[in-house]
Formats: C-alpha cells, structure tokens, sequence
C-alpha cells in the first residue's frame, strides 16, 4: 500500500494530526502538495479534487488517496482518515469499542480544533483576520476563558478513569487521539503563551500526554526535522499577542 496526503502547502493545519500517525508509526508517505513531480503539487491536489470521475469527491484536505494493488480509494476528514489508519499503524486498541471510543476522542478534540480557529476568524473563514479583530478578541477571550477549561477539565477526568497504567487516554497504549491532544497543546502553546502558562499545574495529566508524546523517539525525531513545518500566523494556531490574555488556569 502506498499512502498519499493531500493538505495545503505550508501549513500544519488538520494536516498534521495525519502526519503524526504516520511519523509516530514510522510508516513512509508522500506528501503530494510538497512534491514536485507530474500530479503533485497544488495543482495536483485541485485536480484530484475537482476530478469529475472521482466517486467519492472529499469536500476540502485533508485526504489520503491509498493506492493498491486492485486500485485507490480517496478518504477526506481528518477523524475519519485516522479512524481508518488507527487499525493499521497500530494506534488503537483491537476491540470495536475502543476503536469507536478513540474515535469519539478525535471528534471531540476535532470540536475543539474548530473552537481555536474561529477563535481569529469569528465572523468567516473567507475574511481577513484584520477584517474581523474586535471580534476576534471577544471570541478568544471567551475561548480562554470559558471553553478552553471545560474541553481540557474533560480529557483530564478520561485520564484520571482510565483503568489501564501508562497515563495514556485509551487503555495502556499511545493511540492516535493522544498524538492529536500533543498537537492542540503544542499549538495552544504557540497561540496563547500568557494563558498557558499555568496549564501544567491546573491538567497535569493532559501535560504528561503532551510530554510522553514529546518523547517518544520518532515523534521526538520528526519534531526536530524539516518536515514538521513551523507554526505560523496562516494557520490554526495563530499567535497575536492582541488575543493573548491571563491565564485562567
């Protein structure tokens, strides 16, 4: 099988929660918008997109286009793809209901995901932030505030009850949710410094998540690489020093 993702160029986005599984697995893709040759690049992926002989058209990346021996499927959304690359990289558990459980974490976590970007765009997507920046800082403020303890007061009760030792989320294992809470940590990180700064004492055990991830070797390797793109300001997270505020924690 050979795995091809298809995510905007220069972006970590929901791109990177797919690049993490694979990274954390050790299992070689493609990144077809960083590539250079024929039907890769940009231009690939709006083809791809926009091919009228595909059957199951994804409505915007990220998506994986698996090749194999009978063909290639197309699968789009970002809980939905790490639903299907779980199994097979080996980062969830074997019985359905963990894997619907893991499931049930990513969507949560893909709920918050969408609470941080319109944190900088309240008003719409196709808007400047410069277009929207009273609002914004209403939105990130109630963001910080409010909705940023409830989603990470809820990820540290799952901690707290699970039965299994290792202080993951799901049974005793890293599975791929917890590579995506490393990632929204890292990110709230990068976006809000003053209002994360008591995060370590206020969720120790959503910290440790973000630390064992950090830790581990190919994780840890492919953070320091060139292919981990840099947090920027045309991303998710976004840091505006404007929207930073105490933290609440």
């Amino acid at each position: 099988m050979t795995f091809e993702l298809f995510y905007w160029p220069g972006l970590q986005g929901r791109g990177e929660f797919v690049r993490l599984a694979f990274e954390a697995a050790g299992t070689p893709y493609v990144e077809i918008v960083q590539g250079d040759e024929p039907g890769q690049g940009l231009d690939g992926l709006l083809h791809t997109m926009d091919d009228p002989a595909c059957m199951d058209p994804p409505f915007a990346p990220p998506f994986l286009r698996i090749r194999h021996a009978s063909g290639h499927e197309l699968i789009g959304q970002t809980a939905n793809i790490l639903a299907y690359l779980g199994p097979l990289l080996g980062l969830v558990g074997e019985t359905p209901r963990a894997r619907r459980w893991v499931n049930q974490l990513q969507l949560t976590i893909a709920d918050l995901v969408a609470e941080v970007h319109d944190g900088h765009h309240p008003i719409a997507s196709r808007l400047y932030y410069s277009n929207q920046k009273a609002e914004a800082r209403k939105r990130t403020a109630d963001l910080i505030d409010y909705r940023l303890p409830k989603f990470f007061g809820y990820f540290e009760r799952v901690l707290a009850r699970n039965p299994h030792a290792g202080g993951w989320l799901s049974e005793g294992a890293m599975s791929y949710a917890d590579l995506s809470l490393f990632q929204v940590i890292e990110g709230l990180y990068y976006a809000f410094p003053r209002a994360m700064s008591g995060f370590a004492s206020a969720f120790p055990r959503c910290r440790a998540v973000r630390d064992a991830v950090a830790r581990e070797p190919l994780v840890a390797a492919y953070l320091e690489s060139p292919r981990r793109i840099p947090f920027n300001t045309s991303g998710i997270f976004r840091h505006y020093k404007e929207l930073d505020r105490a933290s609440p924690f």
